[in-house]
């Protein structure tokens, strides 16, 4: 390598934003590969600190970065060439606005007396992810004779990204980063078109001395808005508490069980919300999970409505729950997000607070004037009635449930089944459309702490596999599993490139030759066109491109023969797709008979 004296701008401006970036706490970075990027990827290749991750589709590995950021909450950074490779990147920066995932998006570009030219590979990259990133900065054009004022204020900008993108609010970052020729290192001047003859080399590529460290702290709630939450929980017996998809990990999981066991308020636990599995499904805190199949077709629940619902995180995946809740009039609805970032699309919350969840319900806890009855403990209250009943059609509910499923065929039981071999302390990712929802009704809740992930943001079935590759590649001794359907799999085919990276990833593949989803709508009923441009059964065999990634390869066709194969898969070494063959239409008419069943014996 040359030394920095010899160098080109370009290469010493990439290393400045780099080197920065990673004094900030990057750690990985994904890579599509290009040319006008040529400055940024040797800088990143430099940089002893920070993983690198190569993907040669763009929309992959922007979903890629996605996973990882996930899986290790820290900010990723995705690098690619100029032109529609930036583009390729929206759907991943769409959902990490919509579920506040940190990304730090650095898109090459031509200089400015190249962009509206006609030039090749330029497009109008400024702010073009628009509002779906938290902050957008073009870039200054590194040239020769660069001052200290702009070499300080490109360190600067690359830690503000990183702490931006990982601050209370998290998402997206665009910086974009024009370079002009040459771009490799070791080419000292500047020899594209309309930059001059000025060729005297810019400062070394150590960071300035005044480069800023950033950090954040916690959002502490305020004594009245503890006074008030206390008063409404003595005062109302009758409460529920909501955690939706994306709620936050740390201390909140166990912080919002101790609220729910002491309050006596139900907790209904979102698949993706990180409380349906883990230590505190001990008998003692009141989790409630099985709604989707106790309000199905909107069926009155067995309990009366509730005076409180405290909701904290996303607009919870259940169509039935959110039904439900709409339908209620509680005197109270507070949501709780500390990013600040409203989620009720019925807009019925009557108090939102930004506030750090874990502190508010730490605090409330240790306040609250009665115990919820159900731990075992001499010094407990007995449990209020109302709590009582809810518990008692919960636990019913899952009863009647589990002898129904036991003996059916059907794609929503393989869920069951393969929940039931994850193994303690996996990173688990959901796919969207139909694998969420029957995780949602078919996940029982379990003492293992079993680690969800999903993209509940925008909901698109865009770079699943990409993701959960991510998730496995950012934590590779933790065993990993993707439930995806077809397809999403199809979809996102490139992703299985990152995935034959990640030997402990294992993906469950639900194949009903097309979108089963669609089924549960009116749509269903209107055939043609349903089946055509609806339901668009394809007819493909996705063994051969699972094996031209190198990735074992089963396919089943009954509950008995995926238990065995799963068995096998789990206990072997290398990535694995384990595709589960059925009819969506079977499908459909099982899942309903036993949701029929199930309410006829609750009745």
């Amino acid at each position: 390598m040359s030394s920095d004296r010899e160098e080109n701008p370009a290469i010493i401006w990439a290393r400045t934003l780099v080197d920065a970036l990673a004094a900030a706490g990057l750690r990985d970075v994904c890579l599509a590969p290009g040319s006008r990027s040529t400055p940024l990827v040797v800088a990143f290749h430099e940089q002893p600190a920070i993983r690198r991750h190569l993907q040669l589709d763009e929309r992959s590995a922007g979903f890629l970065a996605l996973g990882i950021a996930q899986a290790s909450g820290r900010p990723v950074a995705l690098v690619c060439t100029s032109g529609t490779a930036a583009a390729n990147f929206f759907p991943a920066v769409i959902e990490a606005h919509m579920s506040q995932i940190p990304l730090i998006v650095l898109t090459a570009d031509r200089p400015p007396e190249l962009r509206h030219s006609g030039a090749n590979q330029t497009i109008d990259q400024v702010k073009m992810y628009g509002d779906h990133v938290l902050w957008a900065v073009d870039l200054d054009v590194p040239t020769a004779g660069i001052d200290a004022l702009a070499r300080r204020s490109a360190a600067a900008t690359a830690g503000r990204a990183y702490a931006l993108a990982a601050g209370l609010r998290r998402g997206a970052v665009h910086l974009n980063v024009p370079f002009r020729k040459p771009l490799e290192p070791g080419q000292p001047g500047n020899g594209e078109r309309g930059t001059g003859n000025d060729t005297s080399p810019i400062p070394n590529s150590q960071l300035p001395s005044s480069t800023p460290r950033f950090a954040g702290g916690t959002l502490m709630p305020g004594r009245d808005q503890i006074e008030f939450l206390v008063d409404q929980i003595n005062r109302h017996e009758r409460g529920l508490i909501i955690c939706g998809p994306g709620c936050p990990g740390g201390a909140f999981p166990q912080a919002a069980a101790a609220l729910a066991r002491r309050a006596g308020y139900p907790l209904a636990a979102d698949p993706l919300s990180g409380l349906r599995f883990g230590p505190w499904v001990d008998g003692e805190t009141p989790l409630l999970a099985g709604y989707e199949t106790l309000l199905a077709g909107g069926r009155p629940p067995d309990w009366a409505d509730p005076d409180v619902v405290i909701r904290f995180g996303q607009v919870p995946t259940g169509k039935w729950l959110n039904q439900y809740l709409d339908g209620i009039a509680p005197a109270v609805r507070l949501h709780v997000r500390a990013s600040g970032v409203w989620a009720d699309d019925s807009h019925r919350t009557t108090h939102f607070w930004q506030v750090d969840e874990a502190a508010l319900c730490q605090m409330v806890s240790s306040l609250i004037a009665r115990g919820s009855g159900l731990s075992a403990t001499p010094a407990a209250a007995p449990a209020p009635a109302w709590l009582d009943g809810v518990m008692r059609a919960e636990a019913a509910l899952w009863t009647h449930l589990g002898g129904e499923l036991a003996g059916l065929e059907f794609d929503g039981g393989v869920v069951a089944d393969w929940l039931d071999g994850l193994p303690d302390r996996a990173n688990v990712m959901i796919g969207n459309s139909l694998p969420v929802r029957h995780v949602d009704q078919f996940a029982r809740p379990a003492g293992k702490a079993l680690r969800f992930f999903g993209t509940r943001g925008a909901s698109g079935i865009d770079g699943i596999v990409s993701t959960a590759a991510g998730i496995a590649l950012a934590d590779p001794e933790t065993p990993a599993s993707l439930l995806i359907g077809d397809i999403s799999f199809f979809h996102d085919q490139n992703g299985l490139l990152a995935a034959r990276r990640a030997p402990n990833l294992k993906i469950i593949l639900l194949h009903n030759d097309g979108g089963g989803i669609f089924r549960r709508l009116p749509m269903a009923a209107i055939d043609p066109p349903f089946t055509e441009l609806f339901l668009t059964p394809h007819g493909l065999d996705f063994e051969p491109i699972a094996r031209m990634h190198g990735l074992d390869f089963r396919r089943v066709d009954s509950r008995a023969a995926f238990r065995e194969a799963w068995a096998d898969q789990m206990a072997a070494d290398g990535p694995a797709v384990l595709e589960y063959r059925s009819d969506s239409a079977a499908d459909e008419v099982v899942r309903r008979a036993l949701v029929r069943a199930v309410q006829e014996a609750l009745a």
